[in-house]
């Protein structure tokens, strides 16, 4: 970040963290500016990269892949080709929520919505077993979900 955010900043970050669809004149008015500057500083927030996008967020149970898997993944091998490829790999599937790269007992951490142990299992089976340099998975089923917030404004 190349400059310091101020508390107007953090109102607007939190206000768009809590609801993304808000309007600029109902975000001006939850955070105390009129409507002008306060597109002005949300278009500089996005310039700079502090706002990197907008989604929705999905009720996977309700799409039919409501279980919630994290899959522990240590490779055959570490030099950065490996490393990339299988980061690039897990990207490009779909199920695949998120993915980390990781510093202590495995490499990768790979979060994943699937429909039921069967969809784990497919998931295994012809994702994750044929991406080449994989050694070891340890996967862990989430019984339920405590918090998921996307973002984190910092005070």
């Amino acid at each position: 970040m190349s400059r310091t955010l101020d508390d107007i900043d953090r109102r607007i970050l939190k206000a768009l963290v809590a609801d993304g669809r808000l309007s600029n004149t109902e975000l001006a008015r939850e955070v105390g500016l009129s409507p002008s500057p306060c597109w002005q500083r949300v278009r500089r927030l996005e310039e700079e990269g502090i706002i990197s996008g907008y989604t929705a967020v999905l009720d996977h149970a309700a799409l039919g892949v409501g279980e919630t898997v994290m899959v522990e993944v240590s490779l055959d091998r570490h030099d950065a080709e490996v490393l990339e490829d299988f980061g690039r790999v897990m990207a490009e599937i779909p199920e695949v929520l998120e993915v980390y790269l990781m510093a202590g007992d495995y490499d990768y951490f790979v979060k994943i919505a699937a429909n039921g142990t069967q969809g784990v299992e497919a998931f295994l089976r012809e994702r994750l077993f044929r991406v080449t340099g994989l050694r070891h998975s340890k996967s862990s089923f989430s019984l339920r979900c405590l918090k998921n917030v996307v973002s984190f404004v910092p005070d």
